[in-house]
């Protein structure tokens, strides 16, 4: 592996936002990030940011207390998450698609001092502050949409009401830069700590190792930058090589995504798009699926859920580009297993990320061999400190120097790594392993089926039977048996859903991922 000239060191002065910032001084008008509204240049984004520090610390706000960060993607969402960065207070970004009772929850738990929020976003905001026993002193908004009332300001007028800061914050590397809330199968989100560095190291490790961005590159991110994946993709990777971020604040439905393939947007193409399974998935489906130079797109990289081969082939065959897949996750940032430019195969996530440590363990905790499936641990630089005011989830997630994905995987005699599902969605029938996304991956090869999920339920005999849930494509069909006898013709007998139940939407997390539990828990609700 070829390490950074510079590697942050415990004890040393390191401040991410600083660290980005510093990089692209010498180009202060190229642009950083374009929204729907306009383009924000680097310089410009130096200026605001230090600024919005210099405001947040005049609330009284202190180092590492908490702002949470409720916004669309925007050009004020790096302002004020670099910004807070900046001035040694520790941005909480959020998902801005929950509800009042789950803002309730993260302004009382992560005790925020202020809040920086999307004016669209404003009322799910106040119907939460109205039930939490919060600390907050200030809202700020971002392109209001209704008139503020005490306590609100508007976003440019509070950024432009101080003088720059100085210069950042002295933290330290291992100090607390970001929270993220990691979104679990079950109980409330936990709150994931990063430090300063964390955001250095998957940007040095993968952004720059793996995908190689470039300077020249405009990056464009289904996956919001409240995301891990989306924050690394359209904020730390594009800003660690000078690179332009196209920003959209909107649904990353097929139509809006290929507009902005296009140039819809201030005249701009992408040459790096993040997406997600289901997104391409989508996408390919889709009657207005743009030709090959219509687009240029030069890299597509793709997480969030394990890619089905034909998928990438698909895609592949139409615009000849490879989709880049690959697993990370909220507790170690971002990508640590990912197929590569030029080495891809696809029906697997690849190979570890060089930086990164792989171990997979069997129920006895001792390694198990290539073919055989096994708990996934990573060891890494970029792995979070802690879950916030959870002792008990942080023990048993991040176990020494490794950190537990509760994910399943094997490994092939090339070294690649093939995804076998959740630890708690992997299945045991007869006695066998069955892997979920194995099954899924080969109903989605059938001409008729745009996507499906595999559980397992409980037969009357108390044993585990697979059951399928299937999307069909619009206008198309298909019966139970002709699906079952396909997936016969391409697994294992044993490996074929034993009941299939045609639906018209699978339930999905806001980054495009399969929920499982939900389905297995209408599974076990009495009729």
């Amino acid at each position: 592996m070829n390490l950074p000239d510079h590697i942050p060191a415990p004890g040393e002065r390191f401040n991410i936002a600083q660290h980005l910032l510093q990089l692209n001084a010498a180009h202060p008008e190229r642009p950083a990030f374009i929204d729907d509204q306009g383009s924000l240049s680097y310089g410009e984004l130096a200026e605001r940011a230090a600024r919005l520090g210099a405001g947040l610390r005049a609330l009284g706000i202190r180092r590492e207390e908490r702002v949470l960060l409720l916004m669309l993607d925007g050009n004020d969402w790096p302002v004020s998450f670099l910004g807070a960065i900046y001035a040694g207070l520790v941005p909480v970004a959020v998902n801005t698609l929950l509800n009042a009772d789950d803002y309730a929850y993260m302004l009382e738990h992560s005790r925020a001092q202020a809040v920086l929020v999307s004016g669209a976003l404003l009322p799910a905001l106040t119907a939460a502050m109205v039930k939490a026993d919060h600390e907050v002193c200030k809202v700020i908004v971002s392109r209001p949409v209704a008139p503020l009332h005490a306590n609100e300001v508007e976003f440019d007028a509070f950024v432009a009401a101080q003088p720059a800061l100085a210069q950042p914050a002295a933290t330290g590397p291992d100090d607390p830069g970001f929270w993220l809330y990691s979104s679990g199968s079950t109980g409330r989100p936990k709150g994931t700590v990063h430090s300063q560095a964390n955001a250095y190291w998957t940007a040095e490790l993968y952004g720059k190792g793996v995908l190689g961005l470039r300077d020249s590159d405009v990056c464009f991110s289904a996956a919001k930058l409240f995301f891990a994946y989306g924050l690394g993709n359209a904020l730390t990777f594009p800003m660690s090589v000078g690179a332009t971020t196209l920003l959209m604040a909107e649904r990353p439905t097929p139509d809006a995504t290929f507009k902005r393939w296009m140039g819809g947007v201030r005249g701009v193409k992408p040459t790096v798009f993040y997406g997600a399974p289901t997104g391409f998935a989508g996408m390919l489906a889709a009657p207005n699926l743009p030709a090959r130079e219509q687009v240029a797109l030069r890299l597509v990289s793709s997480a969030g859920e394990a890619l089905p081969a034909e998928i990438g082939e698909r895609f592949k065959r139409h615009f000849g580009v490879d989709i880049i897949d690959g697993i990370g996750s909220t507790e170690m940032l971002h990508i640590y297993i990912s197929n590569q430019p030029g080495k891809v195969r696809y029906g697997s996530t690849g190979w570890p990320v060089p930086g990164y440590d792989i171990e997979l363990r069997g129920d006895d905790g001792q390694p198990v061999s290539d073919g055989e499936p096994g708990d996934l641990y990573i060891r890494g630089p970029s792995a979070a400190m802690m879950y916030w005011g959870n002792r008990a989830k942080t023990r048993d997630t991040f176990q020494g120097g490794w950190t537990k994905s509760g994910d399943k995987y094997l490994r092939n005699a090339d070294g690649s790594y093939t995804y076998g599902g959740r630890s708690d969605d992997m299945l045991k029938v007869s006695g066998i392993y069955v892997s979920p996304f194995e099954v899924e991956a080969t109903l989605v090869q059938h001409p008729a089926v745009l996507e499906a999920a595999v559980i397992g339920v409980i037969d009357s005999e108390g044993l585990t039977k697979t059951k399928a849930f299937v999307v069909l494509k619009p206008g198309a069909s298909a019966k139970e048996a002709e699906l079952k006898s396909f997936v016969k013709d391409k697994l294992a007998p044993y490996k074929y859903p034993r009941q299939i139940a045609f639906v018209p939407e699978l339930p999905k997390t806001a980054t495009g991922k399969i929920q499982r539990f939900k389905l297995r828990e209408q599974e076990t609700k009495p009729a």
